[in-house]
């Protein structure tokens, strides 16, 4: 790499992937194609809050450009300058021949709020002050987390959040995937359909850093007015007491967003940061087509409300008591309805390898007891289906504390439980104790979980929970995207100690939480485009599956298959499944969102394509389930 000097106050760093001109007033650093083309002024400046001081930089704001001190070619451009919040902070800019990496060190004492990276508040000499940004000179921005409306790619203007903090609700639906890669993939070709890609130039920029030390719940790419910065989001659960120095923020030139994850998830692996694949090898019945109940559950009671079926409709936005006799969707996870359900199924030639009990097989979430008035005997049933040659999951509720004792949990001021703690030794031996009853001999004998709602993390400065005080511990909570990952290694580790070839499905397509699952699922199908139009069922799957194969490349994919929004769209991604991972059927008798029934010829489609997907399975020794032919 080359370091000149063309004229005063501007040095330019030429590299084989980028150009980058650094400049101050304000200080910047422009970044562009080796052409010359840009990409953007990115600002140098950046803002390390704590929860009781804004901070802001204040003074002379000079970048310097310096070789790295590490022996390696690389060249810094470092900003030091004067904060407002900690006794010193300076941002260096690593400029390496493929790549550039942002980090930001504090020194001091204090709590994290939000850290803004690419932009910050400042007080310059010149007289400009409040908050300065990195230009936007590119079009597109590529979100790798699926959100309602659908736009995978969308106008560089527009807010994009990944994290580990949402729900149904309004503006949170961004969590479906938690946590996505933290990498987002600015573009120079405008965004098209919602889940198109267009042509043209890429430039990834992704959070590349040890698990651990990802205890912001959120990362967001906030534009405003033709700039923008990134904010981490650290809630108030992060303390520095000496020095803190952020994630990497890598800036790395790709072909097109599908290489970028591939280079985000290859950078974690060559630092350490994530495990090269698996960390158990796959049984084979792992692959076998799965029968998930909530989908038949939800068409054998329809809800009220838009959509008509949806589970959240009574439960966040509709009514606050059901109609008199009108039973919701978690009723009917229930012995006699599975049996019916599964018998159905069988007569028509579809014998799934795998049954997923869905919500709610519990009493209670947090304790997960069987609900004896709905299953009655749920041991003796999966030992059942056990002789019949097939496996059976329980789905797993993340984060419900539901009849938990408080100090196991996060809680609010007032002292009530809000989730569990996956911070706290005491709960991760209770959450230990309860997998080994569902998947041990001695328990139900179930052979793994399908875990969900790993996107209602803690969130809030309010919020209390255990602080290790060992000497040299960390001194504040697990939280944020670390706390989900703590709590997926406490349920991870229980499941394989307990059964060694336990199946464990989650919906954490982040290249770090490769030792926490074995099957990555696509989880649930949104419905419309920024125009209110529908978004074909297949093209938001494909989506999915190229993120999460990026990410996790030697994973499985659960297909998954809810909801449906037409019998039509339904019968297109049967077809499909099999080219994307692991087949899932939701559905027995009709669609739930229209009430439309499934005919014979459906389920003769279902039977067809399970029966090429098996034939082209690499068999190994073990029972398959009666009525398939091996």
């Amino acid at each position: 790499m080359q370091v000149t000097s063309a004229r005063p106050g501007t040095v330019t760093v030429t590299a084989p992937a980028y150009l980058l001109e650094v400049r101050a007033n304000p200080p910047r650093a422009i970044l562009a194609d080796p052409d010359g083309r840009l990409w953007s002024h990115l600002s140098l400046l950046a803002s390390v809050d704590r929860t009781d001081v804004a901070d802001e930089s204040l003074g002379p704001a000079v970048p310097v450009v310096v070789r790295a001190d590490d022996g390696s070619d690389a060249v810094d451009v470092l900003l030091t300058t004067r904060s407002s919040a900690w006794d010193a902070r300076t941002v260096r800019l690593r400029c390496l021949p493929d790549r550039i990496e942002l980090q930001v060190t504090v020194r001091g004492h204090g709590v994290l709020a939000e850290t803004r990276l690419l932009g910050g508040r400042a007080v310059l000499l010149s007289g400009a002050c409040g908050s300065f940004r990195s230009s936007i000179e590119y079009l597109s921005v590529f979100d790798p987390t699926p959100t309602e409306p659908v736009q995978v790619v969308r106008p560089a203007a527009s807010a994009v959040s990944l994290g580990v903090v949402g729900d149904a609700t309004a503006g949170r639906l961004n969590a479906v995937f938690s946590p996505p890669p933290l990498c987002l993939v600015l573009g120079r070709g405008p965004a098209g359909g919602p889940t198109s890609v267009p042509d043209g130039g890429w430039l990834a920029v992704g959070v590349v850093a040890p698990v651990a030390d990802l205890t912001f719940t959120t990362l967001r790419y906030a534009p405003l007015d033709g700039g923008f910065h990134l904010e981490l989001d650290y809630d108030g659960h992060t303390r520095v007491d000496g020095e803190l120095t952020t994630p990497a923020l890598v800036l790395r030139p790709a072909a097109d967003p599908w290489t970028a994850l591939r280079d985000h998830r290859a950078d974690h692996v060559a630092r350490g940061f994530a495990a090269d694949g698996p960390q158990h090898p796959a049984a084979r019945w792992w692959s076998e087509p799965i029968f998930c109940g909530w989908g038949a559950q939800c068409a054998r009671a329809p809800m009220p409300g838009e959509p008509p079926s949806h589970p959240y409709s009574l439960q966040d936005l509709g009514p606050a008591v059901p109609p008199p006799g009108l039973p919701i969707a978690p009723d009917l996870a229930r012995q006699d309805v599975y049996d019916e359900l599964l018998g159905h199924l069988a007569a028509h030639g579809v014998v799934p390898g795998t049954i997923v009990v869905d919500d709610r097989w519990q009493d209670r979430y947090g304790t997960a007891e069987p609900d004896l008035d709905r299953w009655p005997d749920l041991r003796g049933w999966i030992a059942d289906r056990h002789a019949a040659g097939q496996r059976v999951l329980l789905w797993w509720k993340a984060w419900d504390c539901t009849g938990l004792p408080a100090e196991e949990c996060v809680t609010d001021v007032t002292g009530r439980p809000v989730c569990v703690d996956p911070g706290n030794p005491v709960h991760r031996r209770t959450l230990a104790r309860t997998v080994a009853r569902l998947l041990g001999p001695d328990g139900l004998d179930a052979d793994g979980l399908k875990v969900d709602f790993t996107q209602r993390a803690p969130a809030g400065r309010s919020l209390r929970a255990h602080t290790d005080t060992e000497p040299g511990a960390a001194r504040h909570p697990v939280w944020g995207i670390a706390g989900v990952h703590t709590l997926l290694d406490a349920l991870y580790r229980a499941a394989k100690g307990t059964k060694p070839d336990a199946l464990v499905v989650t919906h954490t397509p982040h290249p770090g939480f490769a030792d926490v699952c074995d099957m990555v699922r696509l989880n649930d199908v949104l419905e419309r485009n920024p125009l209110q139009g529908p978004v074909a069922v297949a093209d938001q799957l494909r989506f999915r599956h190229r993120v999460a194969t990026a990410a996790l490349p030697g994973h499985l994919v659960d297909t998954d298959q809810w909801p449906m929004p037409t019998r039509s769209q339904w019968r297109d991604y049967v077809r499909a499944q099999a080219g994307l991972g692991v087949p899932a059927l939701y559905y027995a008798e009709r669609i739930d969102r229209t009430g439309e029934p499934l005919t014979d010829d459906d389920l003769a489609l279902v039977a067809r394509t399970w029966a090429q997907y098996r034939a082209g399975l690499t068999r190994t020794a073990g029972p398959a389930p009666q009525g398939v032919r091996p």
